[in-house]
């Protein structure tokens, strides 16, 4: 397969190079590419057109644009090569408006600003501050350090779910199997016998033989039920419901709570290490926290205007762990509260992951013992009046 690369080369500046390789990976290795800087890479006769009326891939623009300015290329001349790459797509549009406004004289976080459904806020203040400093690089790598903290710990709570979600799925359809059709055969099978069923199996047959008279109505139940469940969730109200339902249960709650504490804590560090002043960067990271945590930043800001410190107001709006409080206050102390809100950052996101780990370990044995157990109940009282019956006729 052909690869269209662009590539920075020390002395040489860009260059678009064709490279035939089996892969992406082994594209990234070819000759020629040696001692350059790869900006992107793709296999010819991809679709851009496909992508005119997507959502402007932020994450992929930061990483070429830091590649760029790592190379030596100014702010123009990278945007410059991100557009010419992109021709005829949306980020080719949103970048050839960033160039016509830098060359207006407007800085590149004003332009930013006139494209608010490609640039949030977060972003444009970052780059705002790091037009100050001079040290766009840096902001930027920061900028995707944040992004891809949350990003990690998704995909590592979706890897950990898909085992116990498969489990549970085969162990769901196994036992509706044996509760839909092998029971109802059993319960016919046992009715001829005239004898009743006792304890336990006596429900179970029970059961059959109500789905032996009413399964047409049972299906088509089963349908509008699933189809009215699915239907409620798809509700923002509902949805709003079932998440205030998980911050009300202790130990998940908590839980909830870290995750998002740790994210304003990286939001708010990042922001302070960019020039920010405290009070506008507590009013940007509102919108990244939930309903429940909001609240007490209002309560913050509030007492931070009256002259308390961070740390402070932080714990009496319910912004801090005792960890976090005493490392807050360190920061405030020091000067440092940018990297101190990072460092904690960074603490509570390997407590996450161990916490994630543990659980999976914990729960995927748990999971299989009650499946295994359901499943094997079943099988047991549908055989122990069978061997009775065996029983009787020796």
């Amino acid at each position: 397969m052909d690869y269209e690369v662009m590539a920075v080369f020390p002395g040489h500046g860009v260059s678009r190079l064709l490279v035939s390789a089996e892969s992406a990976d082994q594209a990234a290795l070819a000759p020629a590419l040696h001692r350059g800087v790869i900006v992107s890479l793709r296999p010819l006769g991809q679709d851009k057109a496909r992508r005119r009326g997507g959502k402007f891939p932020l994450p992929l623009f930061t990483r070429q644009m830091l590649a760029l300015l790592k190379a030596g290329l100014t702010v123009v001349e990278g945007l410059e090569t991100l557009a010419t790459q992109d021709k005829g797509s949306v980020t080719s549009d949103v970048l050839n408006s960033l160039l016509s406004l830098l060359r207006e004289g407007q800085s590149l976080s004003t332009a930013m600003q006139r494209h608010p459904e490609a640039f949030p806020a977060l972003y444009i203040a970052t780059v705002k501050a790091s037009e100050r400093t001079g040290d766009m690089p840096e902001a930027l790598q920061r900028y995707i350090v944040f992004h891809e903290k949350p990003a990690d710990l998704k995909k590592k709570i979706v890897s950990a779910a898909i085992y116990p979600v498969l489990l549970m799925s085969l162990g769901g359809l196994v036992t509706l199997f044996l509760l839909g059709y092998v029971v109802p055969r059993f319960s016919l099978i046992f009715a001829d016998s005239g004898r009743d069923p006792e304890g336990l199996s006596s429900l179970l047959f029970a059961w059959g033989g109500f789905i032996n008279n009413h399964a047409a109505s049972l299906g088509v139940g089963s349908v509008l039920a699933v189809a009215g469940l699915v239907g409620l969730l798809s509700l923002p109200a509902i949805r709003a419901a079932c998440a205030r339902t998980a911050w009300r249960i202790p130990a998940l709650g908590e839980r909830i709570r870290l995750v998002y504490l740790a994210r304003f804590y990286r939001t708010t560090g990042m922001l302070l290490r960019s020039g920010i002043p405290l009070r506008s960067t507590l009013g940007m990271v509102a919108d990244i926290l939930p309903a429940a945590l909001r609240v007490g930043l209002h309560q913050a800001v509030a007492d931070i205007e009256q002259g308390q410190p961070f740390s402070k107001a932080a714990e009496g709006g319910g912004l801090t762990t005792p960890v976090a409080l005493r490392m807050i206050a360190v920061g405030e102390r020091s000067g440092q509260l940018g990297d101190m809100m990072e460092a904690v950052a960074t603490f509570y996101d390997e407590e996450i992951n161990l916490l994630v780990d543990t659980f999976t370990r914990l729960f995927e044995p748990l999971l299989m013992t009650f499946i295994g157990g359901i499943i094997g109940g079943i099988v047991l009282l549908l055989y122990m009046p069978i061997f009775d019956l065996a029983g009787n006729f020796q």
